[in-house]
């Protein structure tokens, strides 16, 4: 309770009170000002493609990194040989921090030695994530996508492989096409472990996505790569306004409990344990 109470609660309590007042750049001296942040940033056109894009980044992360890692453990699961080696190659790469995996990604896909960025261009596609905010976009999902895989992969490996034999024997029996099996006993029995992954997935497109952001694009181009929890970054500590960044955390943080919420009152309810 201590923990949570230095490192979690006051700075939290703090970031609110920060988020009403006009502080200067040095924190010397602070003003009242009330609602005015919060004004501005709901004024903000860049605000709101800030906010928009993160949106549409956290579930297009979230949607294919859980889409993939479930057809990967599915056939992982029915593969009698060597499941080991499987699930080593494709666990390793969570041990990969996200700063890590972005300054990897940048070598990868750099114009001027990056082995994919010739492949993509011998492919006809002008690959330029540092003018393109499509490019930089896809290639921001593409390795959020990857960074995340393997945890998913993990629990529903565990998830398939705690459904009892004498299930899957009865559902062989009742049905005989695989996928209608699959669809109608298999993943629904899955749903506990899809539900938590889901909130997960969402709070890491939303947060843990920072190191990758800030080694990889930086937001660029033009801040078409910006999200929330970048951008308080950028107007706190690089732009030294604390009360308009203490805003836009309280926004954030309340937009994740929001959501949090939604998930566990409406999409919880259709969870059968």
């Amino acid at each position: 309770m201590l923990i949570i109470l230095i490192f979690f609660i006051w700075p939290a309590l703090q970031a609110f009170y920060l988020s009403f007042m006009l502080e200067d750049p040095w924190g010397l001296s602070r003003e009242f000002v009330g609602l005015r942040n919060y004004l501005y940033l709901f004024k903000s056109s860049e605000y709101l493609s800030t906010f928009l894009f993160t949106i549409f980044y956290s579930a297009m992360v979230a949607g294919l990194s859980l889409g993939l890692a479930l057809v990967l453990a599915v056939k992982a699961n029915a593969v009698i040989r060597f499941q080991s080696t499987y699930r080593v190659l494709l666990t390793w790469v969570y041990a990969v921090a996200p700063a890590v995996a972005g300054i990897t990604a940048y070598f990868i896909f750099n114009r001027h030695i990056g082995v994919m960025y010739d492949l993509l261009l011998s492919m006809g596609w002008d690959f330029s994530p540092e003018t393109n905010a499509f490019d930089a976009t896809a290639l921001l999902i593409l390795v959020s996508v990857w960074k995340q895989v393997p945890v998913n992969f993990v629990f529903f490996l565990a998830g398939l492989q705690g459904i009892s034999k004498a299930v899957r024997e009865a559902a062989a029996l009742d049905c005989a096409s695989p996928s209608r099996r699959f669809w109608t006993i298999t993943f629904p029995l899955l749903a506990p472990t899809t539900f938590f992954l889901l909130v997960i997935n969402l709070t890491y497109a939303f947060f843990e996505t920072f190191g990758l952001i800030d080694t990889l694009t930086r937001g660029a181009p033009g801040g078409a790569t910006t999200t929330l929890v970048y951008k308080v970054y950028q107007d706190g500590f690089l732009g030294a306004d604390l009360g308009l960044s203490s805003a836009q955390s309280v926004v954030l943080m309340a937009l994740v409990l929001s959501l949090t919420f939604f998930q566990f009152r409406f999409i919880e309810r259709k969870v059968h344990y």
